[in-house]
């Protein structure tokens, strides 16, 4: 039985945007560059106080706008220092959909650990069949051999933390280099984690600006979005997963359980890094 079938959605929520978009944002001043994410980008975005106003009062405007307005406003804001990082979850792929649509030239990457199922590369295909769009595989600079070598043996179950940190943070943090702002495809409901995410914030671990255009969106929204618009999705999700990572990390999850229950099963980590705890709180 798919999952494509959860929940009813809300109507309308993930629509194109109208021609009455959200309002800008006035530019920033520049100031002396650092070494990674908005701080090493030409000219640099810094976490001023007027920066960091700026960014509550849009998310506070934003939060009634569909994922489509967040788009495009991030676009107009950002443009070229504008970048997305997705693994092809079924958020994800939604926010490819209309990413084709409104700013189909925007870099996007998948952090490629070499432990990803095989179904997951497979839909990167797919998708530069279906809307040019191409995802580029951001990689370790070691190969899964050589990673398991230095490290006596996989350590995705000894110390997964580390494993993350060093096939997705480190490549994460070299991908978004020279950019201003970065897209995510979370929900709040996925996860206390992520139940205070804002629309727009600062992220304090990467140095850029983050945007969560399906904040407000539930599982059945953005099912009901991949159905009624055919939009590509892993096959993998009809078997269960409805939390796709890493292979050796992932198993589908029983009914009942949360939704990311499968990831890390038996462990009490719940996040790769990239949307950590307490990364929202006020």
């Amino acid at each position: 039985m798919s999952l494509a079938g959860q929940g009813a959605g809300l109507p309308g929520v993930l629509h194109r945007a109208t021609s009455k978009q959200p309002a800008g944002a006035k530019k920033m001043a520049a100031e002396k560059p650092l070494l990674e994410g908005a701080l090493a980008a030409d000219p640099p975005l810094q976490p001023t106080p007027r920066l960091l106003e700026e960014l509550k009062a849009e998310s506070a405007n934003l939060e009634t706008a569909t994922p489509a307005q967040i788009l495009q406003w991030a676009v107009e804001r950002f443009g070229s220092k504008l970048t997305m990082a997705t693994a092809f979850g079924p958020e994800g792929c939604v926010v490819l959909h209309l990413l084709a649509d409104i700013a189909p030239q925007t870099y996007i990457f998948n952090l490629e650990t070499g432990y990803q199922f095989p179904e997951t590369l497979e839909l990167r295909d797919r998708f530069a069949k279906r809307y040019g769009i191409e995802v580029d595989l951001a990689k370790p600079n070691l190969t899964v051999e050589e990673f398991e070598t230095q490290h006596g043996g996989p350590i995705y179950k000894s110390d997964p933390d580390r494993c993350c940190f060093e096939r997705k943070i480190v490549v994460l943090r070299k991908a978004i280099r020279g950019k201003h702002a970065w897209i995510s495809a979370i929900r709040r409901d996925q996860s206390p984690d992520r139940a205070t995410a804002p629309i727009v914030n600062w992220d304090d671990r990467f140095q850029l600006v983050k945007i969560n255009p399906l904040a407000n969106c539930t599982t059945g929204d953005i099912w009901k979005m991949i159905v009624d618009q055919e939009i590509p999705y892993n096959p993998l999700h009809d078997q269960g997963f409805t939390s796709i990572g890493c292979r050796p990390c992932t198993r589908a999850v029983l009914f009942g359980e949360d939704e990311r229950a499968g990831r890390w099963s038996g462990t009490e980590k719940t996040e790769c890094g990239l949307h950590s705890l307490g990364q929202f709180k006020k």
